[in-house]
């Protein structure tokens, strides 16, 4: 005699299976979803926030964490990280507003964006030829920078620090009500990031030396030179970003950008991007700014400290990290 079937038991290993090839195929779906929901609990607790104008102010906030997650996301993909991006960023941001009443916005921000490149080079060589890990060398980096950027603090006392016009029209302008200006300099950046990881040969170099260095190099891919191209490239990215942060507050100061360093480590981890390399992409690391910057918004509104949304931040992270790793282990 056959014992009866429970359909319920059946179906319940399949929506298992098929939750499981979501996140790790089309993890944009559940992102947005998620997206979604934290904005109707935005609009439930607060009633009459969910507006155009607070489109607006919300994508322009998200932009510079998406670029600076940006940089987390190309570094991930090859198993690394660039903890050094907070201090780079904010050395831009300090050299334009220390250089722009003398040299003009142009100028200030090219010597900016050069000098994060030489960071990005130094974190590069390190990395790449003296095999020195991407957290412990990206690590050293921050305080090296920290400290050049403190003496040159007391250089430039005498000049003090000014934001340009342009770069606060840039950072923290809203045209047309609703519509961040600064999605004129994150809209090239973002198109360039999607389309260079999946159709161009850089890109795919990052994903091989992720998931499979041995193999990437006895193919004949020098692998050092990725990774110095790859952390420059972060760099710049992270310079931009400091830049736009400053034009946003109307300061810049040798810590500006520092407290983003944990969100863009988290925006990465949650759009889908394997802190072990090789997988992910920079659509889901944009839906995941977007969710930290929603999710920052609902904390001040529930008026919690600062403290509180770091631990929030860190604790997405390990439980993100988790369930990615999960899911993709059992497929």
């Amino acid at each position: 005699m056959t014992a009866a079937v429970d359909p319920v038991q059946t179906q319940r290993p399949q929506a298992l299976a098929t939750l499981r090839a979501l996140f790790r195929d089309r993890p944009l779906i559940p992102l947005t979803v998620l997206l979604f929901i934290l904005i109707g609990v935005l609009e439930l607790v607060q009633p009459g926030t969910v507006q155009t104008t607070w489109v607006g102010f919300t994508v322009r906030a998200a932009i510079p964490l998406a670029i600076l997650a940006g940089c987390q996301t190309l570094a991930m993909l090859t198993g690394g990280i660039d903890l050094s991006v907070g201090t780079v960023g904010s050395m831009a941001a300090f050299i334009v507003a220390t250089q722009a009443t003398s040299q003009g916005p142009a100028v200030a921000i090219l010597l900016a964006l050069i000098a994060a490149a030489i960071a990005g080079v130094v974190n590069g060589i390190g990395v790449g030829i003296f095999k020195v890990h991407p957290l412990i060398m990206t690590l050293g980096m921050s305080l090296v920078v920290l400290g050049l950027m403190s003496v040159y603090q007391l250089l430039m006392v005498r000049s003090g620090t000014l934001i340009p016009d342009q770069i606060q029209w840039l950072g923290s302008g809203i045209s047309f009500g609703f519509v961040p200006n600064n999605i004129v300099v994150f809209a090239p950046v973002a198109l360039l990031i999607v389309v260079g990881l999946r159709r161009s040969g850089y890109g795919r170099l990052l994903f091989a030396v992720g998931d499979n260095p041995v193999a990437a190099r006895l193919a004949g891919a020098r692998i050092w030179q990725v990774l110095v191209a790859l952390y420059v490239l972060s760099a710049i990215l992270a310079g931009i970003a400091g830049i736009l942060i400053a034009g946003l507050s109307n300061t810049a100061t040798v810590s500006l950008v520092e407290q983003s360093v944990l969100p863009s480590v988290a925006a990465a981890v949650i759009g889908g991007t394997s802190i072990m390399g090789g997988r992910g992409g920079y659509s889901g690391t944009i839906v995941g700014a977007l969710i930290l910057t929603v999710l920052t918004t609902l904390l001040t509104v529930l008026e919690m400290p600062e403290a509180v949304r770091q631990v929030l931040f860190g604790a997405i992270i390990v439980a993100v990290a988790a369930a990615y790793t999960r899911v993709i282990g059992e497929t």
